[in-house]
This record gives C-alpha cells, structure tokens and sequence, in this order.
C-alpha cells in the first residue's frame, strides 16, 4: 500500500498540488541531457523544452547581500544553455517581495498561471460516453512513445524539433513507475497523450494533449480518466494536475475543484525567441 493522502482540506490539497509538481521535476531531472540544481540559492530543472512549464527555478534562497548579482548570475547560465523560456516560483513570505522586485528588474513578467485542481478517486463519474473506437493503452515501448511525443508535441504547439526531446528525456523514466505515460488511438490513429506521476501521496496528471482534429470529442475526458483510474486501482485517493483553459471543463465533468492558482513569474531569453502556442488539453 503506498503512503497516501487522505487530509481532502484546502490547505493539504493546495500543498500537494505543489509538492506533486516537485516531485514530478525531480524524476525529470534524473533523465540523460537534463539539469537538475539543487545548490545553495536556487533549486532548478532544464530540459531543453522550449516551454516555460518545463524550465522553472522551483526554490529561490536569496543571500542578504547581493541577489541581484545571484539571479543575474543564473539568468546568465541560463542564456549560457540556450534556454528560450522558463518560469520562477515565488514563494509567501519574508523573502516574497524583495525576490518580486529583483525579478521584474531582471525583465521578467508576472503570470496568474493555470488552476490548480484536486479530485477524490473515490468520486470519479463511470458513466461517461467512450467514443467509438477509441482506445487507450499504457505506452510500454519507444514506438508507443514517439506517438505519445508527437501528440504531445502538437497538442502544445511546441516546434516540432521537441519531438526528439521529449524522447530523450522519457525513454528511461517512463516504463516503470513514479512515471507512466497513456496513448489514445481512435480508429487506430494515435489523438491523445496523457501522464500520470505518483508522488508527495497523490496523484498527478500532466501533459494531457490531443490533436487539433480529435478535440471535442470526448477523447481528452477518456485520456484524463485512464491514469485517474490505474491510480486508484494503486490505493491512491487523491489527484492533482494544472488546468489550462482548453482542459478546465473536461476536469470539472471528472469531478475536480479548485485550489487556487499557480503563479509564477516568466522569463523569456530575448536571443532565443520563438512562437509557442500552449494548451494541449
């Protein structure tokens, strides 16, 4: 039996949504070509994605004197490895506003971010309508993955060249758990992509995409649905994920509520510029 969650409070489920994520970074930051810094200032994940949700500092430790030169100094190596964009957690408290400040003087941009939701297993509608043909599966294998990659890919509207990122990064975390990955095939053509991540005694959902042509027709609530189930089936109770505005309503039909946003602050490396058009769901 797995340490669970079971405190369904606001304050509990609000700090598992954020723990959750952690945990999620962190076994991304064990794959070939990612960063994973944990030193004394700053905790960060790199991947060599060009989005902002898969770059982040996700903990700041401002010394009293000098922090301007400190963050100028990581927004330096940043430039250093060619990172387009990424986001940087604030945290409440003393530390809050003077790190604010120093980040909008650096450029960056405050962001109200997605909504954090939370679902209880124990609730999950079965009656929802499968679509005819449709069929869902665990990826288990590198071809499986390279669909579940493309999807993801044009689903998000990332340059195609993250293809074979993404590849790179999965192909030795995602067969066996914390980490597992769900292809969505209708009428034998893959359509959708989902992730499931078990950590801080909850389970998360991410990246849930589907193709532009197979939207709106139930296949985002299915691929959404497979993990929420394998999780329960695990003796979970409890699941998190960031709802994008695409996805908000799919996640409301699958029983879960809101616990605030996750907001952030977004840097943009003004050399490495690109279009990227998010929201996957």
């Amino acid at each position: 039996m797995p340490d669970v969650l079971s405190d369904f409070s606001t304050p509990s489920l609000a700090s598992a949504i954020k723990a959750n994520w952690k945990d999620y970074y962190r076994t991304l930051g064990r794959a070939p070509g990612a960063e994973w810094h944990a030193g004394p200032h700053f905790t960060w994940l790199l991947t060599g994605l060009p989005d902002t949700f898969n770059n982040v500092i996700l903990e700041t430790r401002l010394p009293p004197d000098g922090a301007g030169e400190v963050i100028g100094q990581a927004l330096a190596h940043f430039r250093s490895r060619g990172v387009r964009r990424l986001s940087w957690w604030t945290e409440a408290g003393a530390q809050a506003a003077p790190l604010e400040e120093h980040l909008v003087a650096q450029g960056l941009t405050f962001e109200a971010g997605g909504t954090g939701m939370a679902a209880n297993l124990m609730a999950l509608p079965m009656d929802l309508p499968t679509p005819t043909g449709l069929t869902i599966a665990a990826v288990e294998d590198k071809a499986s993955l390279q669909h579940w990659a493309r999807i993801v890919t044009i689903g998000f509207g990332l340059p195609s060249g993250s293809e074979a990122i993404w590849l790179a990064l999965l192909a030795d975390l995602v067969f066996q758990l914390p980490l597992r990955n769900y292809l969505a095939t209708l009428d034998g053509q893959p359509v959708g992509a989902s992730q499931l991540c078990l950590g801080a005694g909850v389970a998360g959902i991410y990246n849930v995409a589907c193709v532009p042509e197979a939207r709106g027709r139930g296949v985002g609530t299915m691929i959404t649905l497979a993990p929420l189930l394998e999780a329960r089936r695990l003796g979970f109770n409890i699941a998190i994920l960031q709802a994008s505005r695409l996805g908000y309503n799919v996640y409301r039909r699958l029983g879960f509520q809101d616990f605030g946003r996750l907001s952030h602050y977004r840097w943009e490396n003004e050399f490495q510029r690109s279009p990227v058009n998010g929201d996957g769901a």
